[in-house]
């Protein structure tokens, strides 16, 4: 004896399931969270091919499909800032208006399509950038450093600016607006944040806090601290080391010099560490 209706119910089941297992986005902005799959961006009217000739992860030119990540956040304040959470946890902080801005100046969320998989990221492996990955397709203008190019990411969420959340990263209220500390500061919260926190404050899990219970300015000389920020390989010799070289394209002279003027300043401004 047949039974039909079993065999549809059967059917339907195992098209739930390739369905359920489609990658998803998810997208928390201007007051509501939105949850996108593969196919529902690829179908977005935005979505287009977009070429980006520097491809960060790359290192070469690529074309992908794409939408504009100023369509997925409507709504988000100019002020504000996007925190953008990677399948395997890592989480970087950026300014949303520069993730706001159109045309090729702006950033685009690229979307791996099944019937076209990216290169993979590394000789002999599977995983690629997928299945979502911030792009720039001006990027070696406007977003220099690994920090903003996420791959692998799962969700994209409006937050207000990390010295609101997390007011105990930021330098001392007497220090100038235009001081090179709070220049520091920024660059911190650009190179550094992602995987460092600053007194216990901030999203990064990584790496290990920069103020409590020491300052790597309080430990480590001048030049041994420039050196291992611009190449950690050359201070330690570590295969299982994650912290990425930041030259001087990247990360400017100038800029470092401020960064480390931060780190200066905090020191006198530790939160005391949980006991």
């Amino acid at each position: 004896m047949r039974f039909p209706g079993r065999r549809v119910g059967a059917l339907l089941l195992c098209f739930a399931s390739v369905a359920a297992a489609e990658p998803t986005l998810t997208v928390v902005a201007g007051g509501r969270t939105a949850i996108y799959t593969t196919s529902g961006l690829l179908a977005m009217p935005g979505a287009a091919s977009v070429t980006v000739p520097a491809d960060f992860v790359y290192k070469k030119s690529m074309t992908f499909r794409a939408v504009p990540a100023a369509a997925l956040l409507a709504g988000t304040a100019q002020d504000d800032t996007v925190r953008i959470t990677a399948g395997d946890g890592f989480r970087t902080t950026l300014p949303a208006a520069a993730l706001l801005a159109g045309g090729s100046s702006g950033a685009y969320v690229a979307i791996e399509s099944p019937d076209a998989p990216w290169p993979p990221l590394k000789p002999g492996e599977a995983a690629t950038a997928g299945p979502f990955y911030l792009v720039w397709p001006r990027g070696e203008r406007v977003a220099p450093s690994r920090e903003q190019w996420p791959y692998g990411i799962v969700r994209m969420e409006a937050v207000t600016t990390p010295a609101r959340r997390f007011p105990m990263t930021a330098p001392a209220a007497s220090v100038p607006a235009n001081h090179p500390i709070r220049a520091g500061f920024a660059a911190f919260q650009k190179h550094c944040a992602s995987c460092h926190t600053m007194n216990g404050g901030g999203d990064a899990t990584t790496g290990p806090d920069l103020n409590v219970p020491y300052n790597p300015t309080e430990y480590m000389r001048p030049e041994a601290l420039r050196r291992l920020i611009r190449d950690p390989q050359a201070l330690r010799r570590w295969t299982e080391e994650k912290m990425p070289a930041f030259d001087r394209r990247t990360l400017p002279d100038r800029e470092l010099a401020e960064l480390i003027a931060y780190l200066r300043h905090m020191t006198d401004h530790k939160v005391a560490p949980p006991r």
